[in-house]
C-alpha cells in the first residue's frame, strides 16, 4: 500500500480547478486499491480584492487578461465541453459573475474539521459553475452545508463572524511564499509540485514514480 497525501492549491472560482480535481479523481480511481490518498484543500483567491456587485466573467476575463470577449467565450466553451466529459456541472459557466470567495474558504476550513472538505469544495464548484450562484452570498453558502447535511446553525455562526479569516489568510501566505503563483497546484507528499489541471494517465504516472521513490 502506498500512502500518498496531496495538498491542493485552488480557488472556488477557478474552473480549471474543477476539473483539475475531477481528473485527479479518476487518476485515484485507477490507482485503486494499491494507493491510499489523502487529500487536503488549501485557500488561493483569483480575485482577492473583490467586493460590492459581481461583474458578468466574460467581459471581466477579457478585460483581465487583453483578449476579446469572444476569445473569453471559447475558452469558456472548450472548458465546458472538457468538464462535460468528465461529469462536472458547467452549465451556468458563463452566465457566473465575478465573485468574492474568502467567506467559502473559511467554510472549507470548518467543513475540513467534520472530515467533509472535498464534499464542501465540490458543492461550492456546483453552486458556481453548474448555477452560477453568487458564492460569496451567505444564503448560498448555507444551501452547499445543508445540502451536505452539515450543521447549518454552526456555517451561520462561522459566517457571521471571521473565525477561520487568520486560517485561511496564513494558508494563502504560505503557498505565495512557496512560489505557488497559479492554480490549481497540487503538492505531493509535501514536496513535489504538480501544476496545473493535468490529464489523469499523466497524475498516475507521477504517483506511479513517486510512490517507487517510497518503496
Amino acid at each position: 500500500m502506498h500512502n500518498i497525501q496531496i495538498d491542493i492549491v485552488s480557488d472556488i472560482a477557478c474552473p480549471w480547478c474543477a476539473i483539475g480535481y475531477a481528473r485527479l479523481e479518476r487518476a485515484m480511481e485507477q490507482l485503486a486499491p494499491e494507493y491510499e490518498f489523502s487529500i487536503q484543500w488549501h485557500a488561493f483567491e483569483l480575485n482577492p480584492d473583490h467586493s460590492g456587485e459581481g461583474e458578468p466573467i466574460l467581459p471581466a476575463l477579457a478585460r483581465k487578461y487583453g483578449r476579446t470577449e469572444e476569445e473569453a467565450r471559447a475558452t469558456q466553451n472548450q472548458m465546458m465541453t472538457i468538464a462535460k466529459d468528465l461529469g462536472v456541472n458547467f452549465e451556468m459557466l458563463q452566465e457566473r459573475l465575478t465573485t468574492n470567495t474568502f467567506d467559502g474558504h473559511r467554510l472549507l476550513k470548518w467543513a475540513g474539521e467534520q472530515g467533509r472538505q472535498t464534499e464542501m469544495k465540490k458543492a461550492l464548484f456546483e453552486a458556481y459553475f453548474g448555477r452560477a450562484e453568487d458564492v460569496s452570498n451567505h444564503e448560498v453558502l448555507i444551501r452547499c452545508v445543508e445540502s451536505l447535511g452539515l450543521d447549518t446553525v454552526r456555517a451561520k455562526a462561522v459566517l457571521e463572524s471571521d473565525e477561520y479569516a487568520t486560517i485561511v489568510r496564513e494558508d494563502e501566505a504560505t503557498y505565495q511564499r512557496a512560489g505557488v503563483s497559479a492554480v490549481p497546484a497540487f503538492i505531493v507528499n509535501g514536496k513535489y509540485l504538480i501544476a496545473g489541471a493535468q490529464e489523469p494517465d499523466t497524475l498516475v504516472q507521477a504517483f506511479e514514480e513517486i510512490g517507487a521513490e517510497t518503496e
